[in-house]
């Protein structure tokens, strides 16, 4: 059985690392760009862990912004690749949401608003037609759980 692909798409404070965590960690690799943040070349990390992870059957969660069309089609080449599903997860929270959330942080985990704002500005919703095998929308609710609707 070939692995999967996940990609997370949305702003940062959106809730993508949580879900993570809550969702995937226990049975995917974690290959985010956060993970490395002296690293000079972190696409080139991030393209040699993913092919790692595939190479090996593992499924991965890449767990960045990824809020640019041109941002998710070389991981998405490289699902292809090695026949893995792509299952795209994209965050709806919005940019005053993700400001409220990202404002709760604190140390490195805090971003700066600029950052969010820059995101929100590059966004495309994801569509099955970049080739997504599954796609699925990420809301946080009320009461801080996640609600996940197929698009």
């Amino acid at each position: 059985m070939a692995a999967e692909c996940v990609v997370f798409v949305g702003l940062p404070g959106s809730g993508k690392s949580t879900f993570y965590r809550q969702r995937f960690a226990a049975t995917h690799r974690h290959v985010s760009k956060d993970l490395w943040p002296n690293a000079a070349k972190k696409g080139v990390r991030q393209e040699r862990e993913l092919r790692t992870a595939l190479a090996g059957g593992q499924p991965v969660v890449v767990d960045n912004t990824n809020p640019a069309i041109a941002d998710r089609q070389p991981i998405l080449a490289i699902a292809r690749e090695f026949g893995a599903r792509a299952i795209g997860y994209y965050f709806s929270a919005t940019t005053r949401e993700a400001l409220g959330r990202n404002r709760g942080r604190e140390g490195a985990a805090r971003v700066p608003d600029v950052a969010i704002f820059r995101s929100a500005k590059r966004m495309a919703i994801p569509t099955r037609a970049e080739g997504f095998d599954e796609l699925y929308r990420v809301a946080i609710a009320q009461d801080g759980s996640f609600e996940v609707s197929a698009m």
